[in-house]
């Protein structure tokens, strides 16, 4: 369980700290995908800030468990919200949202299950 946590934490880590770039830098993919789902562009660097926060949470958590489970937890939320928006206008292309979402939760539950938190 101790490598599925660690591995699981860190890639979901990196893949969020990769959006919060994308986000800081105003990529043109996010601000197509802003667009889709009519979310003004200047929420593109409070958005970056939450994803960086979040994986930050993440790799925080090896040190201390509850800071890992308060930013998986807090992922959840946000993706959520972001699976919702791409819902919300009937956008078709909500897979990306979908995927980060079960990274997500993926890092909560093996973080759980690492933990002994059941």
């Amino acid at each position: 369980m101790h490598i599925a946590y660690v591995v699981v934490t860190i890639v979901v880590a990196l893949a969020n700290g990769y959006a919060a770039v994308l986000n800081f830098a105003g990529a043109e993919s996010v601000r197509v995908v802003a667009d889709e789902v009519r979310v003004s562009p200047r929420w593109m660097i409070p958005f970056g800030i939450l994803l960086a926060c979040g994986a930050v949470g993440l790799l925080a958590g090896f040190a201390v468990p509850v800071l890992g489970m308060a930013a998986a937890i807090g992922l959840v939320v946000y993706f959520i919200c972001a699976v919702s928006a791409h819902i919300r206008v009937r956008d078709p292309k909500v897979a990306g949202a979908v995927s980060f979402l079960v990274m997500a939760v993926g890092a909560l539950v093996v973080g759980l299950g690492y933990h002994n938190r059941w």
